[in-house]
């Protein structure tokens, strides 16, 4: 399946990555986009769809807006 590239949205001093929802199948490319773009905290707004240890592994923390 093909996904949307992420979306990115600066607004003052902030910056907002706009991403799909990743698997676990798909998790490690997500991980090296989040990377790529430097994201540091990743706030989960929809149902959890993977695991978040491999995730905060790389040094991103993972929270749940909900």
């Amino acid at each position: 399946m093909n996904r949307p590239a992420p979306v990115e949205i600066s607004y003052e001093n902030m910056r907002f990555l706009i991403t799909h929802n990743p698997t676990n199948a798909t998790l490690n490319k997500f991980t090296e986009e989040l990377k790529k773009y430097g994201v540091t905290t990743l706030v989960r707004v929809c149902d959890a769809t993977y695991d978040k240890a491999p995730v905060e592994k790389e040094g991103i923390h993972v929270l749940f807006a909900g």
